[in-house]
């Protein structure tokens, strides 16, 4: 598929997806406007990123450093734009990030965390940040371990130019979306371990395949790429 014919399909695509978030918000019993799409759109093009937001998306997430500075300068001219960092950060990247996104979903640690801050002192408002929890336990991915949690929460209380705003998990792979279930159970009961939706409002869980049965279990932000831009080599 050209990039041309895909960019025609994002706005469609973009629809079918606010409405099986609106569906399954009101099945859970909840407002849909208490679910936050993210469209993620790591290594599409810029164009692409533009045609949703014509079709009305504001927040986009990315994965890469570097991409992301690269969309913030060929996007400056759409002012309302909003850019999360999703992907694992290394801290020596920390000062491309600090300065363009309005949220970063990954810190999973106190040593990202404080260069964060480092790099975020010169922001108008503090930059927003989740901590990702590794619910699954895999060695391959980041994130912190469940009883590693409190700590890094404490410590990012702790630093003026960050705020804490809840937590965010990668699950593993499972064979069907019920199948994950568990795992984005597990992070919203650790978000009441730890002082409830007062101290972390955001629960960053669900993607593409899974994102209903994530806001069945709570979540205020569903990640969404392949279904909103067409696939990619990676999973999101």
């Amino acid at each position: 598929m050209s990039g041309e014919r895909d960019e025609v399909g994002i706005p469609e695509r973009l629809a079918a997806v606010r409405a099986r978030v609106e569906r399954a918000a009101r099945a859970a019993g909840r407002d849909p406007a208490s679910v936050v799409l993210l469209a993620v759109s790591k290594t599409k093009p810029s164009e692409d990123v533009r045609a949703a937001f014509a079709a009305g998306q504001r927040r986009f997430g990315e994965n890469y450093a570097q991409e992301l500075v690269d969309k913030v300068e060929a996007l400056a001219d759409l002012g309302d734009i909003e850019w999360h960092f999703v992907g694992r950060l290394q801290t020596n990247k920390a000062k491309l990030v600090a300065s363009r996104a309005a949220v970063v979903h990954a810190v999973d640690s106190e040593r990202l965390a404080q260069e964060l801050a480092k790099r975020a002192e010169g922001r108008a408002r503090p930059l927003d940040v989740l901590v990702e929890v590794n619910v699954g336990g895999e060695a391959s991915k980041g994130g912190v371990e469940p009883d590693a949690l409190a700590p890094i929460l404490r410590s990012i209380e702790a630093l003026s130019a960050l705020r804490l705003r809840g937590l965010m998990s990668i699950p593993p792979p499972t064979e069907t979306p019920e199948g994950a279930r568990r795992f984005h159970r597990a992070l919203a009961a650790l978000r009441e371990a730890h002082g409830g939706a007062a101290r972390l409002p955001e629960l960053s869980m669900g993607m593409t395949d899974d994102l209903e049965v994530a806001i069945e279990e709570g979540a205020t932000i569903v990640r969404v790429g392949t279904a909103i831009f067409g696939a990619r080599g990676a999973r999101a």
